[in-house]
């Protein structure tokens, strides 16, 4: 249980009388806020965009890049982990300015239209990069493609995951809120799923990418606008972050439950992010049917979309932690059954991605509900309101796993004598494997771990609630 410094009990007793005048009001403005549907789809509905670009670039970007424009793994690797070290600047920029702005459209708004022009170029680029460029300056286009459009990306999902824990102060509201987000996030990226498939079998791979990223890049532009012009932000929040940057990350770091959260979060992104990063690999050296490489994917996205009404009811039941539990340990033993693929290992590969990502749709739905239990924590304990920061600092624990991950990889696959579009020796080939079923196995166990010792449940997250709440209210 977390320990409520400062919960005077005596001074509530003394006060009772005033306060059980708000209760009636704050019961039915509060705890027992709903959100309508047409709220959750307006927020949602630019994770569909947004989702499709950023799963075709971890799914196939890696791909395309070292088959199609011949740059390096190696290479690629560090392209990867070096736009990583400049989120290490971006996004707890976007985080700190985001609680500070103050305009007539909100704090956060602001930051997403602005995020949009970059967004749509960047990854034009990346999917587009001239015709006949040499294979060094080909890496370094690559190299200022991907950097911007993870620069772009920060500024707009640091905001908009912001936005999504304001929406709603109730602790199950705030699971429904990212579980929809989440399955319209995975709806873009079976989207993704089928531009990859036109990429893999087309006979103009290039000019195939550059069409897609158009279209990609319209549709998202549209969706954005429809958000920031239908969704509106609190305004009790405006002004309320706090000023001084060095204070609001070192509160992120004096909060026990955030630094505990943001532990689980970077080993288990450590291994998630081998499932968009090696599946096209797997299916063609392992499996040796490169042209089922969607399929696999969709075995793991499917499930990972429709349980996640069940996850959201389980969490109402059991409580967010123990679902969460769960899901790490169902992922973790999926992941490790990767491990046994061998050449037309069609079936078993199919059941276990049907299993990863059954336990991946609780950790995205019941992840940044927790996330936002924990800020209140964090208002409790300060006075202000710091979304943007806590979030920014979510998103670059999430941004740099990945990137690592993308460097293990690159730097594995190349030590290991990995060659593109030949057969692989048996040393790439347990690589490939390792990388696939074993890392990401000891990763997910061990956050579960961890985990295990999160104390913030929901009757402590209620009583900060009503403290809370009885002050905005007085």
């Amino acid at each position: 249980m977390v320990g409520l410094e400062g919960f005077d009990g005596q001074l509530l007793k003394k006060k009772w009388k005033s306060l059980s005048k708000l209760s009636v009001k704050y019961s039915n403005t509060k705890l027992d806020e709903i959100l309508s549907v047409r709220t959750l789809f307006d927020y949602n509905v630019p994770a569909l965009g947004v989702g499709f670009m950023f799963f075709l670039v971890s799914l196939y970007l890696m791909k395309f890049a070292t088959d199609e424009l011949l740059i390096a793994p190696a290479a690629m690797g560090f392209i990867f982990g070096l736009s990583r070290i400049w989120d290490a600047i971006t996004d707890p920029v976007a985080g700190y300015y985001s609680d500070r702005t103050n305009t007539a459209m909100g704090r956060r708004r602001p930051w997403m239209i602005s995020s949009v022009p970059f967004i749509f170029f960047a990854f034009i680029m990346i999917w587009s990069p001239p015709a006949g460029l040499e294979r060094s300056f080909s890496g370094v286009w690559m190299a200022a493609a991907v950097i911007l459009f993870y620069s772009a990306m920060t500024a707009f999902n640091v905001p908009h995951n912001s936005l999504g824990a304001e929406l709603s102060p109730n602790y199950h509201q705030r699971t429904r809120v990212f579980g929809v987000r989440h399955m319209v996030w995975n709806s873009g990226a079976l989207l993704a799923l089928v531009a990859m498939h036109q990429l893999i079998v087309g006979e103009d791979p290039r000019g195939d990418a550059f069409y897609i990223a158009v279209m990609a890049g319209t549709i998202t532009t549209v969706l954005i606008f429809w958000m920031v012009f239908r969704v509106r932000e609190r305004k009790d929040y405006q002004g309320r972050g706090e000023k001084n940057p060095v204070v609001a990350f070192s509160d992120v770091i004096k909060n026990k439950h955030a630094v505990l959260l943001l532990v689980v979060f970077f080993i288990e992104n450590l291994g998630g992010a081998t499932i968009a990063i090696l599946t096209p690999y797997i299916s063609e050296y392992i499996i040796l049917k490169p042209e089922r490489t969607v399929f696999y994917i969709l075995m793991y996205l499917i499930p990972s979309i429709i349980s996640v009404p069940l996850w959201v009811s389980l969490s109402r039941k059991i409580g967010k932690k123990k679902t969460w539990l769960i899901s790490m340990w169902i992922t973790g033993l999926g992941f490790g059954g990767m491990f046994f693929l061998y050449p037309g290992a069609d079936a078993l590969i199919s059941i276990l991605a049907f299993v990863c990502g059954l336990g991946a749709a609780s950790g995205a739905a019941v992840a940044p509900s927790i996330q936002s239990d924990v800020i209140d924590y964090d208002e409790y304990r300060t006075g202000k309101r710091k979304e943007g920061t806590y979030f920014s600092s979510w998103n670059l624990v999430f941004k740099t796993a990945t990137g690592i991950t993308f460097m293990i990889t690159g730097f594995i696959l190349s030590a290991s004598g990995f060659v593109p579009n030949q057969e692989q020796t048996e040393t790439a080939k347990f690589a490939l494997l390792f990388l696939y079923a074993v890392f990401p196995f000891c990763c997910y166990i061990s956050g579960a771990i961890i985990f295990s010792r999160f104390s913030l449940d929901e009757a402590e997250h209620m009583k900060i609630r009503e403290k809370l709440d009885r002050t905005d209210l007085s």
